[in-house]
């Protein structure tokens, strides 16, 4: 729950905004500062300010208990212009409201954690459950003193400063004065190091039972399951049985209570998994000889408990691959701002960030400290992409980055082609070069159209021309990808060539040049008096169909159009 304590009509006229920018209402406390601080901090988890930051610290002083149940708060002043977050930056959420709430309203996030304000992630928002001394070996991190970031399988990490040295598990290193034990174990060190436990998301608890059986005595059995390996509870990822158990209570209110999805598969499939411990009852019962152990490699995990039971239930308990996680990202056509969101987390969470050397410059500030960058030039796509899946392979997370939309022309194609077995693989869309231009433009793409590249360094010459002519045939508006280089020349003019066959001498065409970059310029022409001259690599060319057209558009500007043939246009 999320409460707005407002202080006059312009807070409460940005606490509507607010509402709308969330999605859902908050909870409003409007009767004065006063009543309403204290109201809001019993009954919400974040708290919006619209007092100044000074009065906001007087009433909440008397309130603080302690930053693992204290709410959050973010304070923001009378004019709008600064989003502060006051306490619970980080378990409270505050920081990340803060920032959404700042990008939406035009403000600016003030943070002022020490590992937000110097890049670094974390430990305690890193998504996975941990424990330990936290405020210790983060000072160490801040400090840049020696610590050791212990990984009992290569499970992948932000980025890390180069003072946290990240090593395989018995290979701790010498002079480390705190430690970060990444495991899914319960192995609590002995030696008085400070050090934080992180539990990574790697157990799949497989279970059957019978009718009726209760949540109490299944979490007995699994704790009991758990206990006898050594594993951690907190590391449990999925609660997984058969179909035929999919609405048992006992099981969803494990799952439930355990705060983990709770995943059943066709008795079918648990009858082809080769179990240690098959066994006649279930067969009987629902179709398999085994749910327990066969259901938590249906899952894909490998087995390391085997089946445990109880008169009422058994438990098999297995561990998921450690893998890697390689993202494919789309900068969009350069200005920063049409690079999405999640492009631009996905490059902060990157502890390897590889790319086209220029694409790595406009990314730059993005890349927290101790990111590793591997960069390629031109024309080493094959060396890129087989870079970034070693990297991910190796356990990192990795964004490999491109212009545009990475699936449009660019570097997700090779990367699957090439082969992303054992990682996990995103894409994230970008907004590519047509669109960029489209809207430039005005609406060139208003209607079917296609899309070709004339590069012939992928795609031979005769199957280019083929695509070419198939689109002036079907009168599609053509945007030309890679229309002309240095030592392609006749690529551009030959395409225009076939396009003109099919079109009236009047059809817009319209050069791109440096979308939405500083160089951007735009040369609007019509296919009788198209200069191809003025086409760089740089450069997209647009070509109309044949009821594409220029309008008169704003303040003596002009607009590329092709109608979308709207009924209700004629009318």
């Amino acid at each position: 729950m999320i409460g707005q304590v407002t202080s006059g009509p312009a807070s409460r006229a940005r606490a509507d905004r607010i509402d709308q920018i969330l999605g859902e209402p908050t909870r409003r406390y409007a009767d004065g500062a006063v009543a309403g601080l204290p109201a809001a901090w019993s009954e919400c988890d974040l708290i919006i300010s619209h007092l100044a930051l000074g009065a906001t610290t007087r009433l909440i002083a008397p309130l603080l208990a302690s930053k693992h149940t204290d709410p959050g708060v973010v304070v923001i002043d009378e004019a709008g212009r600064f989003v502060v977050p006051l306490v619970g930056g980080h378990g409270g959420g505050a920081n990340d409201l803060a920032r959404r709430l700042a990008d939406r309203l035009g403000a600016t996030a003030v943070i002022t954690t020490a590992t937000d304000a110097l890049g670094l992630p974390a430990l305690d928002t890193l998504g996975w459950p941990w424990s330990g001394d936290v405020a210790s070996v983060t000072r160490a991190i801040l400090d840049g003193r020696p610590v050791g970031v212990v990984r009992a399988r290569r499970w992948p990490l932000p980025p890390l400063p180069e003072n946290a040295q990240v090593v395989d598990a018995g290979r701790e290193p010498v002079g480390m004065v705190a430690r970060v034990l990444v495991t899914d174990e319960v192995s609590p060190p002995a030696d008085g190091l400070p050090t934080v436990v992180l539990n990574p998301p790697s157990l799949v608890v497989g279970m059957g039972c019978n009718r009726g059986t209760s949540v109490d005595a299944l979490q007995e059995l699994l704790t009991s399951s758990l206990a006898a390996a050594g594993l951690a509870a907190a590391s449990v990822a999925a609660l997984v049985s058969v179909d035929a158990k999919a609405d048992e209570p006992g099981l969803a209110g494990l799952a439930a209570r355990l705060g983990v999805p709770f995943v059943t598969y066709p008795a079918e499939t648990l009858a082809g998994q080769d179990v240690p411990n098959p066994s006649a009852a279930p067969q009987a019962a629902v179709g398999t000889p085994s749910v327990a152990e066969a259901s938590v490699l249906a899952h894909g995990a490998d087995l390391v408990v085997e089946k445990r039971r109880t008169p009422e239930a058994t438990c098999a308990i297995g561990r998921l691959p450690a893998r890697g996680r390689l993202t494919v990202v789309g900068l969009g056509p350069g200005s920063r701002d049409l690079t999405t969101p999640r492009a631009q987390q996905a490059i902060r969470e990157a502890s390897v960030v590889v790319g086209y050397r220029p694409y790595i410059s406009q990314v730059k500030d993005l890349l927290r400290p101790g990111t590793r960058i591997a960069s390629t030039p031109m024309g080493k796509e094959e060396e890129r992409t087989a870079t970034a899946i070693e990297f991910a392979r190796a356990g990192n997370v990795v964004a490999l980055i491109s212009s545009g939309d990475p699936a449009i022309y660019a570097m997700a194609s090779p990367t699957l082609e090439q082969g992303t077995e054992g990682i996990d693989v995103e894409v994230v869309p970008g907004v590519t070069a047509s669109l960029a231009a489209s809207a430039i433009l005005g609406a060139p793409l208003g209607h079917d159209h296609a899309t070709i590249s004339l590069s012939d360094l992928h795609t031979d010459w005769d199957t280019i021309l083929r695509r070419v002519r198939a689109a002036a045939e079907a009168d599609l508006v053509t945007v030309l990808y890679n229309p002309r280089s240095r030592t392609r020349l006749h690529h551009l003019p030959d395409a225009m060539a076939l396009l003109a066959a099919h079109r009236p001498p009047a059809t817009p065409v319209a050069v791109v040049e440096e979308a939405y970059r500083p160089g951007q310029r735009v040369t609007l022409s019509t296919i009788a008096e198209f200069d191809p001259a003025v086409v760089n690599m740089n450069s997209l060319v647009v070509v109309g169909s044949s009821t594409t057209r220029y309008l008169p558009a704003g303040a003596g500007g002009t607009a590329m159009v092709t109608p979308r043939d709207y009924h209700w246009m004629s009318r």
